[in-house]
């Protein structure tokens, strides 16, 4: 099954503003002994979301306004700390396609694109520009165009930013590297078939 191309991705946005928000942030540690990443998002930023008896924190998330968002807007250096990949599984299974920040730290950008989740960058004043339309209109869609590099809302458009090789992944249907091999497994079998050392 190919991989879609993801050109752009379209919805409601929602503000988690901070700079240096960490994996552990995104998805505490002791969330992670799970066998799946399936109902990882029950648990994205549960310990800013929720008090220690389960009730509601003070949380853009926790918002009904908010709620069915699929952009997450943050600050500088989204994603620091280690090398989860839970936190962008934790991400999407919540229901978010795609994230702007001011920047990503490295691993957590690899993972999300290897997820198609596309990870743009903005200056702080764009999205500053972004939060505050979608403050004023949570139902405002945001579209986040990877051909031409905009993001578009509210009548409004702002520049973005993306890694060309990441970029070009996503619009392309490039962006799992285990799917491609699945595609490709009658090649490589065929492959496999050709080479000496490998027959019975």
């Amino acid at each position: 099954m190919a991989l879609a191309k993801i050109t752009s991705v379209t919805g409601r946005a929602v503000n988690v503003p901070g700079n240096d928000i960490d994996t552990d942030r995104i998805i505490p540690a002791r969330f992670m002994k799970c066998v799946t990443f399936d109902g990882l998002g029950e648990f994205l930023f549960y310990d800013v979301r929720k008090n220690l008896d389960g009730t509601d924190k003070p949380h853009p998330l926790n918002e009904e306004r908010f709620k069915g968002a699929t952009i997450l807007l943050s600050g500088a250096n989204f994603g620091c700390g280690s090398s989860r990949e839970h936190a962008p599984q934790a991400i999407a299974k919540y229901g978010f396609k795609a994230v702007i920040a001011e920047n990503f730290a490295e691993i957590f950008f690899g993972n999300s694109t290897t997820l198609g989740i596309p990870c743009v960058t903005a200056s702080r004043e764009d999205i500053a520009k972004i939060a505050a339309a979608t403050e004023a209109d949570p139902r405002a869609e945001v579209v986040i165009d990877l051909v031409k590099l905009e993001a578009r809302f509210a009548g409004q458009s702002v520049k973005i930013a993306q890694r060309e090789s990441a970029r070009d992944a996503l619009v392309n249907g490039r962006w799992d590297a285990i799917g491609e091999l699945l595609d490709g497994r009658d090649a490589v079998k065929a492959t496999a078939a050709k080479l000496p050392y490998l027959a019975a």
